[in-house]
């Protein structure tokens, strides 16, 4: 079963931290979290010697402060009674270094970050943590709210699909509000269809009919735990089903969307797939889950290069 013991939490002192802190509780509520690791980064100090020496506290103080705000937040918007344990850690360097250092070091589940909008920042860090952590990492818009009624998961009837499928469940089983799943498939016409003798429309019936039967194998070999599964098909007229996953999560309203990272082994752990890359780039609306099993990337060279 899919649950997050230890998570970190990515704050930055930001409007955005009371939507982070919220997601945790309603996660930690939902798992049975063990331990959360609320965490801000400082960004590299120069602190000249000769001013350190003047004022060997600085640092220290700094670091307090930061923690005594975190706390704060904290006490403010977790709005949950969980047997769950908080630390603060405060860490000084480049921010995803120090939190791919932290997450190894704790072994965590998952990771959650914010996908700002309105509000100063970038999504250069979501876009490195998920190429390169060890674990799930879940992004989550601003002013974004947690619910479990309906999650979308894009599928290709994978291996990697199948583990976002698994996830999704047991997010599902969990919840309190009856969530449904809907699983999306996106084909294409091949370019080269009129060679069959077939009009385009006719083609897309036949690749649709295909997309339902390996739906019928796919579900089949999971157990859905009596979770309601409904299967979408969708077919991409532009070569952009990022584009077709997103407008499909609109209509249907989703709280959330889970995706499976392609990257297994340290020979793949830089690649988490070019559908999950560009729903990354693309997606603001969404709280977007990439599905890593903890530990299973194993990406060794990589995460010593970026330590």
């Amino acid at each position: 079963m899919y649950q997050i013991k230890k998570l970190i939490v990515c704050l930055d002192r930001t409007e955005m931290d009371a939507t982070l802190v919220k997601f945790a509780a309603f996660i930690a509520d939902t798992n049975q979290t063990k331990k959360i690791y609320f965490t801000n980064v400082i960004r590299n100090l120069h602190i000249p010697q000769e001013v350190l020496n003047e004022f060997p506290n600085l640092i220290e103080g700094m670091i307090n402060e930061r923690k005594t705000e975190m706390k704060k937040t904290v006490e403010q918007h977790f709005d949950r009674e969980v047997p769950t344990e908080f630390a603060y850690v405060v860490k000084e360097g480049q921010l995803s270094k120090k939190i791919l250092k932290l997450a190894n070091e704790k072994s965590v589940d998952m990771i959650l970050v914010g996908r700002k909008i309105s509000l100063p920042g970038s999504g250069v860090l979501s876009q490195r943590l998920a190429r390169r952590a060890s674990c799930s990492l879940l992004i989550v818009p601003e002013n974004s709210k947690p619910k479990l009624k309906k999650l979308l998961v894009p599928s290709d009837f994978s291996d990697y699909a199948r583990e976002a499928m698994e996830v999704a469940i047991s997010v599902a089983e969990r919840s309190r509000e009856k969530a449904e799943i809907i699983c999306q498939n996106v084909f294409t016409v091949p370019s080269g269809y009129h060679f069959t003798g077939k009009s385009y429309d006719e083609f897309a019936a036949i690749m649709q009919t295909h997309a339902e039967i390996n739906f019928k194998k796919f579900i089949r070999k999971i157990d859905t735990k009596s979770i309601k599964v409904k299967a979408v098909y969708t077919k991409d007229d532009d070569d952009d089903p990022v584009e077709d996953i997103i407008r499909v999560a609109k209509e249907i309203n989703a709280n959330g969307i889970i995706i499976g990272a392609k990257g297994r082994t340290a020979a793949t752990a830089l690649f988490i797939g070019s559908m999950a890359e560009r729903l990354i780039q693309l997606n603001d609306q969404f709280p977007l889950l990439v599905t890593r099993p903890k530990g299973k990337n194993a990406g060794i060279i990589e995460y010593i290069l970026e330590i």
